[in-house]
């Protein structure tokens, strides 16, 4: 009876939670970068910090979208690549599920030998928002997850 109890309970009380993926490609010498929101929760945080209603689902104007995802991640995650910040360039977004991919590259990344990531996606929309970041280079995963409002980690390979 106390399973069933808090299995409701953790209905009713949702989670929030982003994740990011940072992968060196050595071969291309690229970062290439994914992150997944809750859609629903990435349309309100774009709603707000925009003033546009929004459907990510099935947008009237792609474009509009695709520049107004480009700014807010741009916004709010940012890599810092052996001491130099890097600009993200945007390569477009899909919907798995529940969730939005948007995806990004950073060229001319020889080696990765350390990255310092600020996320704090989502943090404005709630305060118990969750974001799990992994990065993967020279064929080492390393992981750490940033509970708002702690919104820096620092990998080194």
């Amino acid at each position: 009876m106390l399973h069933v109890l808090l299995l409701f309970i953790n209905f009713l009380h949702p989670f929030y939670v982003s994740v990011t993926e940072i992968r060196h490609n050595e071969r291309n010498k690229t970062l290439e970068v994914s992150s997944r929101m809750f859609f629903d929760d990435f349309e309100a945080a774009l709603e707000k910090q925009y003033h546009v209603k929004i459907d990510i689902l099935k947008p009237s104007d792609k474009k509009v979208v695709d520049k107004l995802i480009d700014d807010y991640i741009r916004k709010h995650l940012v890599l810092t690549v052996e001491g130099k910040k890097v600009s993200l360039q945007y390569t477009g977004y899909e919907i798995e599920e529940d969730g939005a991919w948007c995806y990004f590259t950073v060229p001319n990344v020889n080696k990765l030998n350390k990255v310092v990531v600020v996320d704090n996606i989502l943090f404005e929309e709630h305060s118990s928002q969750i974001n799990m970041i992994h990065v993967i280079a020279a064929g080492t995963r390393k992981s750490t997850k940033l509970d708002n409002p702690k919104d820096q980690a620092v990998f080194s390979f």
